[in-house]
């Protein structure tokens, strides 16, 4: 039975995992916190639809303010019965711009790091004393695998360039994590939920973001203290042997 915070929400696959998350007995799932920037029409129909299992909190991960707001927020959302713990954390939120003129041209390369990788720690090291509090003790990062320096050049005709080195530095952020944290109960881990049709991966994207979000509860369901430092890569039935650029076996993706 575990309490979960997950960050960008308002759309796409944050939307997607607490959509799954809350329709979970609770035996499974006992609160969620829908962490967004805003909450769209479609998180406050879920929210009403199970009132009891879910709440949003306004948080924006680039600002300390607002996240040092919705650290008091979630205490009260939870209340005395739970400690004010959480279990896991999903750092989810993040942005995709295009750079069509490679690297050498792109001017938003500290703010795709400020949201992409800076906003993951500012959140996670504002979140540790509630996490401490929690029975899992599990931060989640969703990378890509987009973010791997060894597969690079299997990726370079996607025009993301920005978005490659920040999904690069996120997984060295979570390494970094899990080995300061090796000394205490926690396990922190990052994952490519594969490429899916969001707003941020178009249409054209491989997966439907329902299979990237049960992909990534699968990880999640599996994940022991053993797995602290890890990049893994979801596994989708038929993508494991084709010839695409994405295969989607399973496992451990490489660095």
């Amino acid at each position: 039975m575990a309490s979960y915070l997950i960050t960008g929400t308002s759309r796409g696959l944050g939307l997607t995992l607490a959509t799954i998350l809350a329709a979970r007995p609770e035996d499974q799932v006992r609160f969620i916190v829908a962490a967004a920037r805003t909450k769209t029409p479609a998180l406050e129909a879920l929210i009403n639809k199970y009132p009891s299992r879910i709440a949003f909190v306004e948080l924006e991960v680039t600002s300390q303010e607002s996240i040092d707001a919705a650290v008091v927020k979630v205490k009260q959302v939870l209340g005395p019965s739970s400690n004010g713990g959480i279990d896991i954390l999903i750092n989810n939120a993040g942005i995709m711009p295009f750079n069509p003129s490679g690297i050498f041209e792109a001017t938003d390369l500290m703010h795709v790091l400020n949201v992409n990788v800076n906003g993951v720690q500012l959140v996670s090291a504002a979140f540790l004393p509630l996490l401490r509090l929690g029975s899992q003790k599990l931060i989640f990062n969703i990378s890509s695998v987009l973010g791997s320096i060894e597969l690079f050049p299997r990726f370079a005709v996607f025009p993301v360039s920005t978005y490659k080195v920040s999904k690069a530095a996120l997984n060295a952020l979570t390494v970094q994590w899990s080995l300061d944290l090796s000394k205490s109960d926690f396990t922190v881990v990052a994952a490519s939920p594969g490429w899916l049709r969001t707003d941020l991966g178009t249409d054209q994207a491989d997966l439907s973001v329902e299979e990237g979000a049960n992909g990534i509860l699968e990880i999640l369901k599996g994940i022991t203290k053993a797995d602290t430092g890890k990049f893994f890569d979801i596994h989708v039935p038929g993508w494991d042997k084709t010839t695409s650029f994405n295969h989607y076996e399973g496992g451990v993706l490489p660095w």
